[in-house]
């Protein structure tokens, strides 16, 4: 019987160079840690980058979220509006929550308000499985991670606009004609946007360790959607009530009622600037900026840890 023998690969001939001078040879020829955390001007720049790959992700997610239903993007208009008008029936109708506004307005102020806060909703909802939800795609492809709730943000953006045109039709059909002050929905959409995608990348990060907070996160959306004023006024509603002057400061100057009502203000002609809070604008700009800054850089300290565990 033949007998093979297997020569082992000779032994290195020299000493092992220290951990520091192996990182001084690969930084010599240009070789980096996999998945290490950019600085983050870099990763700015990174991000802004891949803005094509952001755009048409988006665009594809839109297209195919209504892709089995039989009306197809149509659900996009139709169910605000359905959304609307259960809110109009149970708090317009039956709890008479229109009180303080115009009969003439209270439906264009309530499409206006379902619209704008779901708006914010979606994003957040999208944002906290922007990560948990695209994992193959995370762990297949190496592209800043933040592109993924930045798209999911830009995506409701797109789909808000989609429904601006029946919000223009009912603005008409009930007496608010296009002016000048329409154009305010330009900035006040911008800043709003800025704020949601802070916004969905802080979820993003947090929901990218904790799954469940996806199942948790509709409670929370409700219930700062019926603290915010969507289906009534708010300075109405406290006009004849009992409550600390601190808990009426926190709900007009909430971020999701400062976008409403500039909404509401910008497209409803007798929606005046006694429905608004003191420096409005620059309330929207202050949450804006907060959440954006905060929401991109907490979600960069966690970059290399996407789609790891």
């Amino acid at each position: 019987m033949s007998q093979v023998l297997h020569t082992p690969p000779p032994a290195p001939t020299g000493p092992i160079p220290p951990e520091g001078d192996l990182a001084a040879l690969a930084a010599r020829h240009g070789l980096t840690v996999s998945g290490a955390r950019p600085p983050l001007f870099e990763y700015v720049r990174q991000l802004w980058g891949r803005r094509h790959f952001i755009l048409a992700f988006s665009r594809a997610k839109l297209t195919a979220q209504y892709s089995q239903a039989k009306l197809g993007q149509l659900w996009q208009v139709a169910t605000p509006l359905l959304n609307a008008a259960v809110y109009f029936f149970i708090f317009g109708l039956l709890l008479n929550a229109r009180r303080g506004i115009p009969h003439e307005i209270y439906v264009p102020f309530l499409v206006t308000g379902v619209f704008v806060f779901t708006f914010t909703q979606s994003s957040v909802l999208t944002g906290v499985r922007a990560i948990s939800g695209n994992l193959g795609l995370v762990r297949a492809l190496h592209f800043p991670r933040a592109s993924l709730p930045v798209s999911f943000a830009l995506q409701q953006l797109q789909q808000l606009l989609f429904s601006m045109a029946v919000l223009v039709v009912v603005m008409i059909a009930f007496g608010s004609y296009p002016g000048l002050s329409w154009l305010l929905v330009i900035p006040a959409l911008l800043l709003q946007f800025v704020f949601n995608t802070g916004l969905a990348l802080i979820f993003a990060r947090m929901g990218s360790k904790t799954p469940d907070l996806a199942q948790l996160m509709p409670f929370v959306l409700r219930t700062w959607m019926y603290a915010s004023g969507v289906m009534f006024s708010i300075p109405a509603m406290l006009h004849d009530k009992d409550v600390p002057g601190w808990l009426a400061d926190v709900l007009q100057w909430n971020p999701a009622a400062i976008y409403m009502d500039l909404m509401r203000f910008a497209l409803i002609d007798d929606y005046g600037t006694s429905y608004l809070p003191p420096h409005v604008w620059a309330f929207a700009l202050g949450w804006a900026v907060l959440a954006g800054v905060i929401g991109f850089v907490y979600f960069w300290k966690a970059e290399e840890r996407y789609g790891r565990g």
